[in-house]
């Protein structure tokens, strides 16, 4: 699946408008790991993110940049040998600990269509992202 970083989604949304996909993992999350890896098997809908979606893949807890995303700067903070991004918990319905992984679906105008925690299957995906955007 084609990924960009936020900072190339500022850019491209000005050229080519489309509807962002956002999803928020940690390394240490099994549920993340089998979703990536039953997601990418899935070539319909691998295709249908790469041809009409923006997609981002964000660590929670390891990436460490100022992001600036609509309008505001997100920066990482630190808790002893770990901490979480800024943009993450601003992004998450849980504001102390979100619970991974997290699925933001926000329309071409950057506006939030989808929220979803925890596992979401490929066929679930598909159907969500046809409901939505009349794929």
């Amino acid at each position: 699946m084609k990924t960009g970083t936020f900072s190339d989604l500022e850019i491209r949304q000005k050229e080519n408008p489309k509807p962002i996909i956002i999803h928020i993992y940690t390394d240490w999350c099994s549920v993340c790991r089998i979703e990536s890896f039953n997601l990418n098997k899935d070539k319909d809908l691998v295709k249908t993110i790469n041809e009409n979606f923006y997609f981002i893949r964000f660590e929670a807890e390891k990436t460490k940049d100022k992001i600036n995303f609509q309008g505001q700067e997100f920066k990482y903070l630190p808790n002893g040998n770990s901490g979480i991004h800024e943009l993450v918990l601003a992004l998450s319905k849980n504001k102390t600990q979100p619970a991974y992984p997290v699925w933001i679906i926000l329309d071409k105008n950057q506006n939030l269509v989808e929220y979803h925690e925890g596992l979401f299957k490929p066929e679930d995906m598909k159907k969500k992202l046809k409901e939505i955007f009349s794929l």
